[in-house]
């Protein structure tokens, strides 16, 4: 199929404008979002995407998810879409760009190509995904799950947050709710921009970043269980204390995860102690351990050898320890065509670039399973996200946006 010409760009200045016109809906308190699934915020954000989609030509459609297609004509019927596309959702101290450079980044593409008056073979449609976050109603990447069939959509609705409420009653409450069944549509690919979460394309001084593989991730959770004792009274060698024994486990995460350098990680992000008081041995804790590797045998093997190892240090402490798998997903391949198309554009427009494995989840992984995927990344300042301090620079944003352009319109194949 033809290439497009280097000269065709997307207009970086009306990318950056609509985002921050979305960025005014649902303020952070310091700077950024906090335009959580399901809120009135949320509602009130997809509204406007759906009138700037309408305003480029685009009819929307809305399936029982809340996910949002905005489709783009092509010039035959029966040519399966090129989507592409994110989230809008944000953690409840998120930044600007996580997700929605994605989102907006597609539109910026349908605009381009109204603007310039170009043809494509097939579709191309516009995603929103709801619930990618996973902040408010967990699992992360919720709605592209049940797309692809790894959740059902009755598991999905039955989802409560910390008051109680379910997904399902919350999607219909904000009015989002489609009768479009999940999962129905036939993609001919699927590609994503996302800005990077981590600091190696800014270290590295490269303006895009070709996502060849996603990590894969393991949660299990520990429990392990003590005694709680004063702190003043208790004489050392009587101690059973479950936050030495949490503290001895962790050192053989990061143990574990050093051992299969570089592209392995492991740490703790959730931690619960009990009963969580200055003058009290802790009697119990239960913390989340988080293991990531782009090769499943990897992850295997970390989580036998924290079994293992969590084990021996609880029964040498006389500690009492539980295991439970809680989350997790295998590692990604993208599809090499699709990252050839990325990487071919990144190379055309003159952009420096560089092959990355993804180390966070994205809608792209589990779209994956039921289409030819790709990702495209661009920096971040610090590799910082999940963050009201993210940033990115317009000029960033426009660069990743000219990919995915070059990426989806030679993927749907310019017609005269």
């Amino acid at each position: 199929m033809a290439a497009p010409g280097e000269n065709l760009r997307i207009d970086g200045q009306r990318l950056w404008d609509s985002l921050m016109d979305m960025a005014k809906i649902g303020p952070g308190v310091a700077g950024g979002n906090n335009r959580q699934t399901l809120t009135d915020a949320d509602a009130e954000g997809r509204a406007l995407f759906q009138s700037w989609c309408e305003a480029a030509g685009c009819t929307m459609g809305l399936d029982q998810m809340g996910n949002m297609f905005a489709q783009r004509a092509g010039t035959d019927p029966d040519a399966l879409p090129v989507y592409v596309g994110s989230h809008l959702d944000t953690q409840p101290t998120g930044g600007k760009y996580d997700g929605v450079l994605g989102v907006l980044g597609g539109l910026e593409i349908l605009r381009t190509l109204n603007d310039l008056d170009v043809k494509t073979k097939h579709p191309i449609v516009v995603t929103n995904f709801t619930n990618e976050e996973g902040t408010r109603f967990a699992p992360a990447m919720l709605s592209s799950g049940v797309f692809a069939g790894i959740h059902t959509q009755d598991w999905a609705y039955a989802k409560t947050d910390a008051e109680g409420k379910t997904f399902g009653d919350e999607l219909a409450r904000i009015g989002w709710r489609g009768d479009e069944e999940v999962g129905a549509r036939q993609m001919h690919a699927f590609f994503e921009l996302h800005i990077e979460q981590g600091p190696i394309l800014e270290a590295e001084g490269k303006d895009i970043g070709v996502v060849t593989h996603g990590q894969g991730l393991s949660w299990t959770q520990i429990t392990v269980t003590g005694k709680d004792a004063h702190t003043g009274s208790t004489p050392m060698p009587m101690r059973k204390n479950a936050g030495l024994g949490m503290a001895r486990i962790l050192e053989k995460v990061d143990e574990i995860a050093w051992s299969h350098a570089p592209h392995a990680v492991g740490a703790a992000g959730h931690i619960d102690v009990y009963p969580n008081s200055r003058n009290v041995i802790p009697g119990q804790v239960v913390f989340t351990v988080d293991f990531r590797s782009p090769d499943l045998s990897v992850i295997e093997d970390m989580e036998a050898r924290l079994k293992v190892e969590a084990q021996k240090i609880c029964d040498d402490m006389g500690l009492e320890v539980e295991f439970e798998k809680v989350g997790g997903f295998d590692p990604v391949a993208f599809d090499e065509g699709c990252v050839t198309a990325v990487r071919n554009a990144a190379e055309r427009l003159g952009y420096s670039h560089m092959d990355l494995i993804s180390g966070a989840g994205h809608d792209a992984c589990w779209v994956n399973r039921v289409a030819p995927t790709a990702m495209v990344m661009c920096p971040c300042v610090d590799g910082l996200s999940h963050n009201e301090a993210e940033e990115i620079t317009k000029e960033w944003a426009a660069a990743g946006a000219d990919v995915l352009l070059h990426a989806v319109v030679e993927t749907a194949e310019i017609v005269g």
